[in-house]
């Protein structure tokens, strides 16, 4: 089933609270669905706090994070978070959530660097938590990861029976979750590396996606129609000769101009060019959640304009 377009807008910090809230009401204004902030400890706001203020500064915009890091706050703490968040706001809270990537990350915070699969492992176990908490009066829960005793998962969030759930992946066993567990699946780039480096752009190739559109597919069954399927691009410019800039950046990818464009993650071209390999792309992968950086968003509103909803 061929769902409508969204679009959303990554963005991180402002200077100051006036140019964040003026942000966030273009973001708006521009007709983007979703305000998303990323979850790191570089030059960032805190998101949740961030969000909040966006949420407030808004009418209709949904806010969310690509994505929490499960393992930087306990998952007793970031649903009773979230749910205020999400009650407050009146249901426009998208629950993005991660195992971690980033090794710098964990190396400022000394945090421990698990390997992929007990991250993962542990991310689950956190997802449960947070459905568990905000769906029953108490609860309680024994895991490898996690124990919680005759918790009050209060506030209750708004919406029911709990705010969309977003996971991204670039490999098989986050992308089957997703298709289990989700609203919405971002497919990615592989970042088990924990860095963005050859191989994360390797793995960015048009044949890697639809191997991963294969695997969503194979593990969502029955619901793989009621997912909607979403893209975090990295290289868009809109009114960029689509020749002479896949020339460019195809050595980074190890492949030819043409097969550069058809990068999923980038979109090069006038609005008629974007616009119709958007809708090329949503025909072959289902992709139809398109989430652009904040440089970005304002030459990109005329696609917006164009295709939101439709």
């Amino acid at each position: 089933m061929t769902k409508p377009f969204r679009f959303a807008v990554q963005t991180a910090f402002a200077p100051d609270g006036k140019t964040w809230r003026e942000r966030a009401r273009q973001v708006e204004d521009l007709g983007y669905s979703t305000l998303y902030i990323p979850d790191h400890f570089g030059e960032q706001f805190g998101p949740l706090v961030a969000l909040a203020v966006a949420a407030d500064a808004t009418e209709r915009l949904n806010v969310g994070s690509l994505v929490f890091d499960n393992d930087y706050r306990h998952p007793l703490v970031l649903a009773k978070e979230l749910a205020t968040l999400d009650l407050l706001s009146e249901g426009r809270l998208e629950v993005g959530l991660g195992a971690g990537w980033m090794k710098t990350d964990y190396d400022e915070s000394g945090m421990a660097y698990d390997s992929p699969g007990t991250r993962i492992d542990r991310m689950v176990e956190g997802l449960a938590v947070m459905r568990g908490l905000w769906s029953q009066p108490t609860f309680s829960f024994s895991g490898e990861h996690y124990t919680i005793t005759n918790a009050q998962g209060l506030p209750r969030p708004h919406s029911q029976p709990h705010p969309k759930i977003v996971i991204g992946g670039g490999g098989r066993k986050v992308l089957s979750i997703a298709a289990r567990e989700a609203d919405i699946v971002g497919v990615n780039p592989d970042l088990r590396s924990g860095a963005v480096d050859q191989n994360t752009a390797a793995s960015a190739l048009a044949d890697r996606y639809r191997e991963r559109i294969q695997w969503i597919r194979e593990a969502a069954g029955d619901r793989f129609d009621d997912l909607e399927l979403q893209v975090l691009t990295f290289m868009v410019n809109v009114g960029a000769d689509p020749v002479e800039t896949a020339a460019n950046i195809a050595p980074l990818f190890g492949v030819d101009a043409d097969a550069a464009l058809e990068i999923p993650l980038a979109l090069i071209g006038s609005v008629d060019t974007i616009c119709e390999t958007l809708q090329q792309r949503r025909e072959e992968y289902g992709l139809s959640y398109i989430v652009v950086h904040e440089p970005e968003m304002a030459a990109f509103g005329e696609v917006v304009a164009r295709l939101a909803g439709h």
